[in-house]
């Protein structure tokens, strides 16, 4: 299991995300960055500030 915390990326956000893997962590934070930051899609700079914090849940 991984999990990623939104708030060490976007500060203020309390969103955490947990999935099998590192993909399905980065699919579900994909749907909240365009739900609730507002983000059509999620630049690739981003995408690798997700993956440096996404760690064993």
């Amino acid at each position: 299991m991984k999990t990623f915390a939104c708030g060490d990326v976007v500060p203020g956000c309390t969103t955490t995300f947990t999935g099998p893997d590192e993909d399905a962590v980065l699919t579900h934070v994909a749907a909240h960055a365009a739900a609730d930051h507002g983000l059509g899609s999620v630049p690739p700079e981003l995408v690798a500030q997700v993956r440096a914090h996404i760690v064993a849940a």
